[in-house]
């Protein structure tokens, strides 16, 4: 989806109602590859200061839309777990024994999923341009179900991949059999689990979900990425079959980052995407070692802040993100309550 710039008598319709279908489904993850990064391009001062106020609110309305998706940042952990997906598939591509996987494990919005579904895009681009024309699913993504059972998982693939209603009378193996067959001649190659760190290998449920979860890997040729949330300290790793999940997976951590030189260019290329009139060039730059320290390298957390600063921007019509703007933004708890920042004022009025 591209967002232009509106010309004097340009519609550029109401980008803040664009609804679209989960990730998790066929529909909403080919909505997902198929959709580049927006690109805005702000008027100049001339054409920005003599637009009528209708125009204006349609202008601003686009922008904040613009501001409002998550501009995606190649950092060495995406890097990383492009990387190390692509050489599985590679590696796996003629394998019939017991196939690798890999588990990204890390804290909450340190980019998992992020990456996640940055690696099964570009494993889908490529599979389309090797095979153009051809009406594969080379990529799967479901979250894990939570309080998870085999009929739960193997509802997922069969939601993500549209089968026909299933009624009661199809039991756990009618499921399965018939979720396998299609992810077979559709020629699925990379299957993306998220909140894996739901499966709890400590659990009689948990041991269930793992040995159903294991039967796909081991009946379908492709191969198996997951993400969770600290998964080492989850259950997923416990006793035999958490042993084995440990032996066939390489694990990639996420973390926050450090305030180094990646931080600073992080900082850098998030600035870049800012459409304001008057925001002040290297003024985020300038700010990286408050922005460090307010969101403790935590990507979601800077993403967050930065954006809804530039939205507030174009709401107040200061247009330009200041430490006073910084300052006056919530982000999330775990980070406001660990940063020791002087964020928001957390008193109630009244």
């Amino acid at each position: 989806m591209v967002v232009k710039t509106p010309g004097p008598s340009e519609d550029v319709g109401q980008p803040g109602e664009v609804r679209t279908d989960p990730s998790t489904t066929l529909a909403g993850w080919r909505h997902f590859v198929d959709t580049d990064p927006v690109v805005f391009e702000t008027l100049d001062e001339q054409q920005w200061r003599s637009m009528s106020q209708p125009m204006r609110d349609v202008y601003d309305e686009a922008r904040i839309a613009y501001h409002s998706e998550l501009q995606v940042i190649r950092t060495s952990t995406v890097k990383e777990i492009a990387h190390q997906g692509r050489l599985l598939t590679l590696l796996n591509q003629r394998e019939h024994g017991a196939r690798r996987g890999m588990i990204v494990s890390g804290e909450w919005t340190t980019g998992k999923t992020t990456a996640l579904k940055q690696l099964g895009r570009l494993h889908e681009l490529r599979m389309r341009q090797r095979f153009p024309g051809s009406d594969r699913i080379p990529v799967v993504y479901i979250t894990a179900p939570p309080r998870g059972s085999p009929r739960k998982l193997a509802m997922e693939f069969a939601r993500f991949l549209g089968l026909p209603l299933i009624s009661p009378r199809h039991n756990t193996t009618d499921v399965t059999s018939a979720v396998c067959q299609v992810m077979i001649e559709a020629r699925t190659d990379l299957v993306l689990v998220d909140e894996i760190h739901l499966m709890n290998l400590a659990t009689t449920a948990g041991e269930e979900l793992s040995d159903h979860l294991k039967y796909f890997t081991e009946h379908l040729p492709a191969t198996f990425v997951y993400a969770g949330i600290n998964v080492e300290r989850s259950g997923l790793f416990t006793g035999i079959r958490g042993s084995q999940l440990a032996g066939r997976s390489i694990l990639v951590r996420t973390g926050p980052l450090p305030l180094t030189v990646e931080w600073r260019s992080l900082v850098a290329s998030m600035e870049n995407t800012l459409r304001l009139h008057h925001h002040e060039k290297d003024t985020l730059a300038q700010l990286a070692d408050y922005l460090h320290q307010r969101t403790g390298g935590m990507i979601g957390s800077l993403s967050h802040l930065i954006r809804a600063a530039a939205i507030t921007a174009i709401l107040d019509g200061s247009e330009r993100i200041t430490t006073s703007t910084l300052k006056s933004i919530r982000i999330d708890h775990h980070n406001e309550s660990n940063s020791g920042s002087s964020g928001p004022s957390r008193k109630a009025a009244g």
